[in-house]
């Protein structure tokens, strides 16, 4: 089945969780202070991580890698700091993501990051993981811009969709933040300052994350 769920206890509560990243003048998330540097140990085969891929039934596009910046390329590094392995830390003005692992290396992603006025940062968890999921613009993206209305009742997942093949929802205790680290269908926006709040990664690599993560892992999202 294309929708599933892997946290039955929210069910009720689809409507809040499925908001698409919200961008509201809410007060942002504490703080939190991070060592902005990290080594390259080990490059992926890129070839076979950014290929053509069949996943739910669609067809996802070859990610032309060698027109980015290499930086911005699924590779293992040092660990930018002392955070538990299965944390993700992330640093929207490096515009990377990493997934820490146990033996002092972290995996570093290239995301896309909130325009500004629209970035948040703090602490909070996986509280919910979702492949393929359905796509509800807030009321403050459909007045900013009228076509999408016509999705006020939600766009089904699928390549058009703006959140992409994953989804990993971003809780602080019982309640849904409304942030999200999501897949996108425009890979030019990774390495940008391009979302509406919420953390953009290339379809192949949030599969690949979304794959190595576990709900209530801690994500921080860094000032």
């Amino acid at each position: 089945m294309r929708h599933r769920f892997t946290r039955r206890t929210v069910v009720a509560a689809l409507p809040l969780l499925l908001a698409a990243c919200q961008s509201s003048n809410r007060a942002s998330l504490p703080t939190v202070n991070f060592v902005s540097y990290s080594t390259p140990v080990e490059q992926f085969d890129y070839a076979s991580a950014y290929a053509p891929l069949e996943d739910g039934g669609f067809q996802l596009p070859a990610i032309a890698y060698n027109d980015f910046d290499p930086a911005f390329l699924r590779q293992t590094v040092s660990s930018p700091g002392n955070y538990e392995p299965g944390t993700i830390v992330v640093s929207p003005s490096t515009k990377f993501l990493y997934l820490i692992q146990p033996d002092g290396t972290a995996i570093r992603y290239g995301i896309g990051v909130g325009r500004e006025g629209f970035a948040w940062s703090g602490e909070a968890t996986v509280g919910f993981k979702r492949e393929w999921p359905k796509w509800f613009p807030p009321d403050e993206m459909i007045a900013r811009d009228s076509s999408l209305e016509k999705y006020r009742d939600g766009m089904d997942g699928g390549p058009q969709n703006p959140i992409g093949a994953r989804g990993l929802y971003l809780w602080q205790g019982n309640k849904d933040t409304l942030y999200r680290i999501h897949g996108t269908n425009q890979p030019q926006s990774i390495g940008t300052n391009a979302s509406s709040g919420c953390i953009r990664m290339w379809q192949q690599d949030i599969i690949d994350l979304y794959n190595r993560v576990d709900l209530g892992a801690k994500v921080v999202v860094l000032a």
